[in-house]
């Protein structure tokens, strides 16, 4: 009976494969309905592939389709000499306005190198890296070098998702271009003559734009929603919650207040900063939590700190513990200017570095982080077992509430505090240490 009901399953499947609308962006022949721009690399037709050849002293140089495309799956056949990076531009523009003219928007990378991000998607002139496959490393299989690669590539609404040789890579939320051209690229080489005249070729390139819903593929590739201080569809289907709105103080309060401080935190653009007063912690706004308590989650926290700056994200936050001066108690994911910051030279083997937890246990010395830009930390909390992770990556792990831990705890700061780090429950709290730093996009799983 199983056996008849799946025959019948993939029948119907490669019926409405069959009744998916395609067109052809290449014909095969020529390349009518694609112009060169941005730079001078070539492009020629070669048994019915485009080639595309790297050039010396060139920027990136980009084969564009004459039609924009809004909402398309698109699938193509790719192959690159080994040494090349390249990719496909999607839904991208260019206008005079942004930087001169220069391409920017969407990519589906192609990257043979030994990174293997091969199906990420990358923001061509813009924000970067927004789908690094260090977000889905199952994926860096997926492409097979020195073959040819079938890619598929689905834009729906704000839904990117990528798969290379079917093999889910990429799963984007995010709005910032609903509609533009497609683009095959070959990446500048600036003056290296051992890559002049590599190539990335390109074939059976197909869309479709109608009733693109319909024809969508389930993708296991974890979601990444750019969509600052929001909430995808399927984040809110999996039990996330915003802890910041991203416009103003709600669900947060003073740690030794009744309500948001009134000085030392502003909310503009997005931000929740803590404004600069020369170091002192919680000497100025002080530090905030959040109104309510949390026992077994997932804590999600992007943030940026100027140079030099200290600050903390804290969990398991007693704010009756301390209503003297300093901070409010609680375990602490440490935020810190490793390279500036003057505590970083303190604690124990580097326990109050980055990604730390502050005082009690070191994150390792090389660890993902960009002080130019956001980075997100993460805590996870299962029952007494704890985890920290920076940009992807787990620091750090421990458990609590046994004998261990507490004689470490005996050897740090916080051995005055009564049954320190074993609570059941607590706040979430944000530090305040007389620096500048911004947070945004808070959120939280509970477990």
């Amino acid at each position: 009976m199983k056996k008849h009901i799946f025959a019948i399953i993939c029948i119907l499947f490669a019926a409405a494969a069959s009744a998916q609308n395609w067109q052809p962006l290449f014909n095969g022949k020529n390349l009518k309905g694609w112009t060169r721009i941005n730079g001078k690399a070539d492009y020629k037709v070669v048994d019915g592939t485009i080639v595309g050849t790297t050039k010396c002293n060139t920027p990136n140089t980009f084969l564009a389709t004459d039609k924009n495309y809004g909402d398309f799956i698109l699938e193509f056949e790719f192959m690159v000499d080994d040494a090349l990076n390249s990719g496909v531009q999607i839904r991208s523009n260019r206008d005079k306005k942004y930087r001169n003219n220069v391409v920017h928007g969407y990519q589906f990378e192609i990257d043979p190198s030994k990174r293997a991000w091969s199906g990420g998607i990358y923001d061509e002139q813009r924000r970067g890296w927004l789908y690094p496959l260090t977000k889905n490393p199952a994926a860096q299989t997926a492409f097979k070098n020195g073959q040819w690669n079938k890619a598929r590539i689905e834009a729906c609404g704000n839904s990117i998702r990528t798969w290379i040789n079917g093999v889910p890579c990429a799963n984007l939320w995010d709005n910032a271009d609903a509609q533009g051209f497609i683009g095959l690229q070959v990446h500048s080489i600036g003056n290296d003559k051992n890559l002049e005249g590599k190539n990335i070729a390109w074939r059976d390139i197909r869309i479709c734009t109608t009733d693109v819903d319909k024809y969508l593929t389930p993708s296991s590739a974890p979601e990444v929603n750019c969509i600052d201080n929001t909430l995808s569809p399927s984040e809110v289907a999996d039990g996330w919650v915003l802890l910041f709105n991203g416009k103003d103080s709600t669900g947060w309060r003073g740690a030794k207040l009744d309500s948001f401080p009134a000085k030392g935190w502003v909310i503009e653009d997005g931000l929740l900063k803590v404004m600069p007063s020369d170091g002192a912690e919680s000497n100025n706004g002080g530090d905030i939590v959040t109104d309510r308590t949390y026992r077994d989650f997932i804590l999600s926290v992007d943030f940026k700190i100027t140079e030099g700056a200290n600050s903390g994200i804290k969990y398991f936050v007693d704010p009756s513990l301390n209503k003297g001066a300093g901070s409010a108690i609680g375990c602490e994911f440490q935020i810190l200017d490793d390279l500036r910051h003057p505590d970083a030279k303190l604690g124990v083997k580097g326990n109050r570095k980055l990604g730390s937890l502050y005082d009690l246990i070191p994150a390792p010395v090389k660890k993902p982080f960009d002080i130019n830009n956001f980075n997100t930390a993460t805590v996870i909390v299962r029952g007494n077992h704890v985890e920290h992770w920076l940009n992807g990556v787990k620091l750090i792990e421990y458990d609590r509430n046994n004998d261990m831990w507490n004689a470490l705890v005996a050897y740090s700061k916080y051995r005055d505090w009564p049954n320190f780090g074993n609570r059941t429950e607590g706040n979430i709290l944000l530090q305040d240490h007389g620096d500048e730093v911004w947070f945004k996009n808070v959120k939280i799983k509970e477990l």
